[in-house]
């Protein structure tokens, strides 16, 4: 007998119990801490329960089983709506967690936390990012099953699954979930359940104060499965009603859906009820008992569970393990079917890469006219396309300048799509003008795993992803940013495209690693050091990378180092002529070679001066002291950074003593060249520097 969610609707007395149980435990918890947000975990009680314990295919003694389907809490202040289910399915939180919501080193905190807490699938918190998280895991969910059973009927693989989400007003105000929810349209992303929790009601009251449009409208335009149910007469969910909604959602599978479900906030507490108060603060103990007494529990006790209540939801363990049992089943007839794929999909889950993949890798001669490190990076991604097939990725419409293109005539689009090379299972991504989304939706695809993701834009442009940057470092999630055009190098298009701040912004962002490689060979390294740390030391990583050419230097000759120190974020690319040197020279990026010039002269002057390349600031703060401390002596006080950005965050590497070449201005629109010269990026005012630097060590 078939242990997949039933077509027939039943609700008993005791599903009607454990719902309230979760309202009781919401208030409780939220009341005990004194903070936090107990309205919308009790009005949507019914809707979550309802998911966990009939539609949701999980396995709460296994969280991170291939083939479950996914859960996203967008609106994640209500995270007591997620605990609530995950304590009752059994994943392993306890009721002394959630008498612990909020508080140091417990496993409730205000938000849920991915890798925290069993059965999270993101960090949510910031408004709309898990719409766009759960769009990624739905574009991810239609490549994995491309790359392992492309041929398998609708519905007929192991690899076939829905991500559910749950979304709010706030969600849906924010312009992400506009970007996100476009894309989903576009691509027809009929694995993508959205149930919207349409409460009326945010912090500053009713919602008529800021948000009146039709939504349903504006999904039905996106190209969305669209649907609305409407309370009972108490206010309370319709249950039924949801049960058939969320059973029609599940089987359209040429369209993400959304239902639209109205709900009362803070449902049945006789005074909280419906108002912005319930939204964000402890309900008070006389509303708490009132409310209590309403669902027919004990005013006096408190994290009140029955034993019957909790028997009858951990049911759903027994139906989690009998769904994986079939889908065991399912698997291993596909493995046994499919030796090749089954051994690259072993090789894709344990995290390694293809055996002899670095082969592919180009190397660049040297060149004093060189390349730009975009182009060395698209070359990069062209080779690697046909030796690590779980790589793809694009951009937010800027392939042809961020050359991010892995596979030519491969477009992940869904069927239908008039494009020459479009198929649902294509290696080049386009996010079209959205990097937001393409931020949040990366992060996504990284959470559901089994692939590996890139997407491009202008470094400039990298303030739109800033939100889904960020978390991806606090989730430490192996997705890589490629930002191209990134200074003043990018010449005539101006200040509106020049990036001066952001090098440093993107440095304060703790967990992620800015690369700015100095050289085509250097762009290889970082490239190959990207994909080589995805398992091993797992978080994003953004390359920074040029417009225009920069020299690619002899590394055969003796005359400069390996770019194999790229790996460790700083390393000597040429050292002092005779012993000893008196000042370092740091470079990044198109800068190093002004670093290499200025040494030329000092040198001559008679003054030995080292070049130390510095790509990675993070990757080479991650080596040991001793390596640190070779690569920059702590006693050569004389030190000179150039990058063509703001100052900020040079100082603690040149020290007092240091001088540092940067840029404290907005750009202008010229030849890259003439901007260098004019804001004094030049050779001769490292020089300068140099000098000066050397005169300040030796006070």
């Amino acid at each position: 007998m078939s242990t997949k969610p039933t077509n027939a609707f039943e609700w008993t007395d005791l599903d009607r119990r454990s719902v309230d149980t979760v309202r009781v435990l919401a208030m409780d918890a939220v009341q005990k801490v004194g903070n936090g947000h107990p309205g919308t975990a009790m009005s949507l009680a019914p809707a979550a329960y309802l998911i966990f314990q009939r539609f949701l295919r999980h396995d709460p003694t296994d969280p991170a089983w291939t083939g479950r389907d996914r859960f996203v809490l967008s609106p994640g202040h209500t995270s007591l709506t997620l605990y609530a289910q995950l304590f009752l399915s059994g994943y392993g939180l306890t009721l002394e967690d959630l008498k612990s919501f909020r508080k140091w080193g417990s496993k409730t905190p205000g938000h849920p936390e991915h890798g925290h807490t069993a059965g999270v699938e993101t960090t949510t918190g910031p408004l709309g990012q898990g719409i766009g998280n759960a769009v990624g895991m739905a574009m991810a969910a239609r490549y994995e099953r491309g790359l392992f059973d492309p041929e398998a009927p609708a519905g007929a693989s192991p690899f076939d699954h829905t991500i559910w989400a749950i979304v709010s007003d706030g969600d849906l105000e924010e312009g992400i979930s506009a970007e996100a929810s476009s894309l989903a349209g576009h691509q027809k992303l009929g694995n993508l359940v959205a149930l919207y929790d349409d409460n009326h009601i945010s912090i500053e009251g009713d919602t008529e104060t800021a948000f009146s449009e039709d939504v349903l409208g504006r999904y039905e335009a996106y190209g969305w499965h669209v649907q609305r149910i409407t309370p009972q007469e108490d206010g309370d969910i319709d249950v039924a009603a949801l049960h058939a909604a969320l059973k029609a959602a599940k089987d359209e599978t040429e369209r993400p859906s959304i239902i639209a479900m109205r709900t009362i906030i803070a449902w049945p507490a006789p005074h909280a009820q419906n108002t912005g108060k319930a939204h964000g603060s402890a309900l008070g103990e006389q509303e708490v008992a009132a409310t209590k007494k309403v669902l027919g529990f004990d005013p006096e006790q408190h994290f009140e569970v029955a034993d019957d209540v909790l028997a009858h939801a951990r049911g759903v363990v027994e139906r989690g393990r009998k769904l994986h049992a079939e889908w065991e089943e399912q698997f291993t007839a596909w493995r046994e079917a499919n030796p090749e794929r089954a051994a690259e999909f072993d090789r894709i889950v344990a995290g390694r890469l293809p055996v002899g993949w670095d082969k592919a890798l180009p190397s660049f001669p040297a060149s004093d006219k060189g390349v730009a490190t975009r182009k060395a990076s698209g070359s990069v991604l062209e080779a690697l396309g046909p030796v690590v097939p779980e790589l793809w990725g694009g951009s937010a419409d800027l392939a042809e300048s961020n050359l991010t293109t892995i596979e030519e005539g491969s477009s992940f689009l869904p069927e239908g799509n008039p494009l020459p090379g479009a198929s649902p299972y294509g290696r080049q991504v386009h996010w079209g003008i959205r990097e937001h989304a393409m931020g949040s939706t990366m992060n996504g695809i990284a959470l559901h795993g089994n692939t590996r993701v890139f997407g491009g834009t202008f470094l400039v442009f990298s303030d739109y992803m800033r939100p889904a940057v960020r978390l991806a470092a606090l989730m430490k999630l192996p997705v890589t940013y490629v930002w191209t055009h990134d200074s003043i190098g990018l010449g005539e298009d101006g200040p509106t495209h020049q990036p001066i701040e952001h090098l440093a912004a993107l440095r304060a962002i703790p967990g992620l690693a800015v690369v700015r490689p100095g050289d085509a060979n250097e762009t290889v390294v970082a490239w190959r050091t990207v994909l080589e740390r995805h398992a091993a030391k797992p978080g994003p990583t953004g390359l920074a990378l040029t417009r225009q050419n920069v020299p690619t230097y002899d590394r055969e000759s003796g005359e400069f180092a390996s770019a194999e120190g790229t790996a460790k974020g700083g390393y000597v690319l040429q050292d002092a002529s005779a012993g000893r040197p008196q000042v370092i020279l740091i470079g990044t990026g198109s800068e190093l070679q002004l670093a290499v010039k200025a040494r030329k002269d000092l040198e001559a002057a008679g003054i030995p001066t080292r070049v130390v390349s510095m790509p990675s600031v993070e990757w080479f703060n991650e080596q040991d002291e001793s390596y640190r401390d070779a690569v920059l002596p702590p006693d050569i006080k004389a030190r000179v950074s150039v990058e063509a950005g703001i100052a900020q965050g040079w100082r603690e590497i040149v020290g007092d003593s240091g001088r540092i070449v940067s840029l404290e201005h907005f750009g202008a629109s010229a030849d890259y060249e003439i901007l260098f010269e004019q804001f004094g990026i030049t050779p001769e005012a490292v020089v300068a520097a140099a000098h000066d630097s050397i005169t300040a060590a030796t006070r």
